[in-house]
């Protein structure tokens, strides 16, 4: 018997289109040469001369859905445990998208507009060095009323038990992460949060931090934690004295204790355990095998969340994130084997 139901894990964020291709020096040194840029406009012609040139491979991306992604992976059975919303386009990429949120099992239902093209996010490599330029285009038009407030789309929201949202989406619909964290809190589930960029506790302070009091859990990494630290005021480097300050932050569900997890890349993973803050080491790993750590983030949050969905204690959902992220390190982009290996 499944121990878990499919809508159970519900995930809203910007949904992009991976495209990872190898392309020549010449192209790269012309272009993006080893740097990771957000383009509006620039990129869009760039993409089709990027597909038509290369040997390309498309994967369901963008911070949110690479989570929810890497749970699905972590639990196989059933499939659709992950629910997933975000903002696309009506383009050839939208409907690449889809097909690969469905081949990734992940239960996708995305708000299609036709004023912008789907967001896609290309990873130009050659040898060692990779450069990113993401377009947000379409993740950026969602629309709370024309989705979330959908009977048929919100009754998918009420099934879950679980949600996860990364810092990104309050750029773009603050109002419907405040609705879903409110649901969460009034009927006592999980709702977590991550902080996922320094330019988010920077620049939009003010709805993130109205929608603090309904996080579970808090997860970011070291650096977006010191500078949500800097930015409230909290006079401290120390990211365990950061994570215990956090926890105590204002919160609407008393029932729950928050959760606060800050990774450190190879250094130990900081979490708090009821009133105490303990460190998790993550697993050893040669350098050498290292092959990209941009998904790391993305699939530590995954990990915990396969666990998390299914009752498992915190120590078991740490231990599932330090397992998915040193699986996804070890290869290119945020893409995994057929089958996890984790016991």
């Amino acid at each position: 018997m499944p121990t878990v139901s499919q809508n159970a894990l519900f995930g809203m964020g910007n949904p992009l289109l991976d495209i990872s291709a190898v392309v020549d020096k010449d192209f790269l040194d012309n272009n993006y040469r080893n740097q990771t840029r957000l383009c509006a406009f620039c990129s869009r012609c760039r993409f089709d001369e990027i597909v038509k040139k290369s040997k390309v491979e498309y994967h369901a991306g963008g911070s949110t859905q690479n989570s929810v992604k890497i749970a699905q992976w972590m639990i196989q059975e059933p499939h659709k445990v992950a629910t997933f919303f975000g903002c696309i386009g009506t383009d050839h990429f939208s409907e690449i998208l889809k097909q690969k949120a469905a081949e990734a099992h992940v239960d996708a239902h995305y708000y299609e507009q036709s004023q912008e093209p789907t967001g896609t996010c290309a990873a130009c490599i050659t040898g060692d060095n990779r450069s990113l330029v993401a377009n947000l285009a379409a993740a950026n038009c969602y629309n709370k009323e024309k989705h979330l407030d959908v009977d048929s789309n919100w009754s998918l929201v009420e099934k879950a038990r679980v949600y996860y949202i990364a810092g990104f989406f309050l750029t773009v619909s603050p109002e419907s992460i405040l609705k879903v964290a409110k649901h969460a809190s009034d009927n006592n589930k999980i709702f977590g949060l991550n902080l996922s960029a320094p330019f988010i506790s920077q620049f939009f302070k003010e709805p993130l931090m109205k929608v603090m009091p309904y996080v579970d859990i808090v997860f970011g990494n070291e650096t977006e934690a010191a500078t949500f630290a800097k930015e409230q005021g909290f006079e401290t480097e120390d990211i365990a004295e950061i994570a215990r300050r956090v926890q105590s932050l204002p919160k609407v569900n008393k029932n729950r204790q928050r959760i606060v997890v800050f990774t450190q890349g190879r250094e130990d993973t900081v979490a708090t355990v009821g009133d105490k803050v303990k460190i998790f080491p993550v697993l050893d790993i040669d350098q050498n095998d290292i092959v990209d750590t941009n998904g790391a983030g993305d699939a530590f949050v995954g990990g915990f969340l396969s666990e998390l969905v299914q009752e498992k204690p915190l120590e078991e959902c740490i231990r599932a994130g330090h397992y998915a992220a040193n699986v996804i390190i070890r290869r290119v982009g945020c893409t995994f084997p057929e089958k996890p290996d984790f016991h």
